[in-house]
């Protein structure tokens, strides 16, 4: 039961970092509101993929819900179930008034439904460990309720998921969504560390725990800044259009302070490598952090002096969140051998 557990919650993990990688290709090309409703895309379960598909036909049967486009002017979504007649009449449509958005684009359109199919993925096998995990209540009581607020934040994600897309993605509302998926991964990684067999020989180092706690703590303030660096951009896109050159002429000050906050990011982890490595402490994984700090620094250099080369804003966001991920791992390493020293 604890081999299926793990190799589940490994899974569920896994399916998470998808998740975010999809989102941040989402974002990347300005596919947020390819599926202007929510859950459904355009009332549908699997989406148009030509917009003759959006046009009113008459002697169709529609759905409650399905949407049509009105002379690109308005979506118009069916107020019931019905068939419609050879002319078009307005008493069994209503406006979509949730938001002024009014396109389709079929790239757009797949590109954030795989979005949400993988986020339906994700949850299947979360939901099938936080059942499992009730087999470890007499063990550790904290595995099963872990669980179930993963399985509860995922639910809470999606309907995130839904006011960011009602709102026509509201800026603070993309950046929630994007912490609460960090909470999930550490939720999970708790679990995957929670349900081991056996732990590593490590050494409890006040000093690198409390730097840790810091530097963890940093790449968090570090990924809300680069959110909100990434909405100027896209504010800025809408505005000038594609002229990569000139999206950070005027950047805001969040862009400054999250420039000049990575050369505290690579100074904290290295000095974190350093203490590890100097004392023997056994945390491995160090390595790690300092491939992706250096990855993340690189991008970002990438994206500010060589004006947004292909893939580098997903990247950087995926790469900052797995640093995240492996940062939290080590301090659930680190508080493991704390508690070991209290009791012994």
């Amino acid at each position: 039961m604890k081999n299926k557990f793990r190799k589940l919650s490994k899974i569920s993990l896994t399916l998470i970092y998808l998740v975010i990688v999809a989102g941040a290709i989402v974002r990347m090309t300005g596919s947020g509101m390819g599926c202007p409703d929510w859950p459904k895309c355009f009332g549908y379960y699997i989406p148009p993929t030509d917009s003759k598909q959006l046009l009113f036909k008459p002697n169709n049967y529609y759905e409650k819900g399905m949407m049509v486009l009105l002379d690109d002017e308005a979506f118009l979504v069916a107020k019931k179930d019905f068939t419609s007649k050879d002319l078009f009449d307005a008493t069994n449509w209503k406006v979509y008034s949730k938001h002024n958005y009014v396109s389709y684009d079929p790239v757009h359109t797949w590109v954030e439904y795989i979005n949400r199919l993988i986020g339906v993925l994700s949850g299947i096998p979360i939901l099938i460990f936080s059942i499992l995990s009730f087999w470890f209540w007499k063990k550790n009581k904290w595995i099963p309720i872990i669980s179930m607020l993963t399985l509860f934040g995922m639910g809470f994600q999606a309907w995130l998921g839904k006011t960011v897309v009602d709102s026509n993605l509201a800026p603070y509302k993309i950046t929630v969504h994007m912490l609460m998926a960090l909470l999930i991964v550490a939720f999970i990684l708790y679990l995957i560390f929670a349900s081991k067999s056996s732990y590593k020989r490590q050494i409890y180092h006040n000093k690198f725990y409390k730097i840790l706690v810091f530097a963890i703590i940093l790449s968090l303030i570090q990924i809300v800044l680069g959110t909100q660096v990434r909405e100027f951009v896209d504010e800025q896109t809408k505005l000038i259009g594609y002229q990569k050159t000139m999206w950070l002429d005027s950047p805001e000050l969040n862009f400054y302070i999250h420039r000049s906050t990575s050369i505290l990011v690579l100074f904290l982890n290295g000095y974190l490598w350093n203490l590890n490595h100097s004392n023997k402490l056994g945390y491995s994984k160090m390595k790690l952090v300092i491939y992706c700090v250096v990855l993340e620094v690189s991008t970002g250099i990438m994206m500010y002096y060589f004006d947004f080369p292909f893939l580098s804003q997903p990247l950087h966001l995926v790469i900052a969140s797995i640093l995240f991920g492996i940062q939290f791992y080590v301090l659930l390493e680190c508080l493991h051998k704390k508690r070991q020293n209290q009791h012994a």
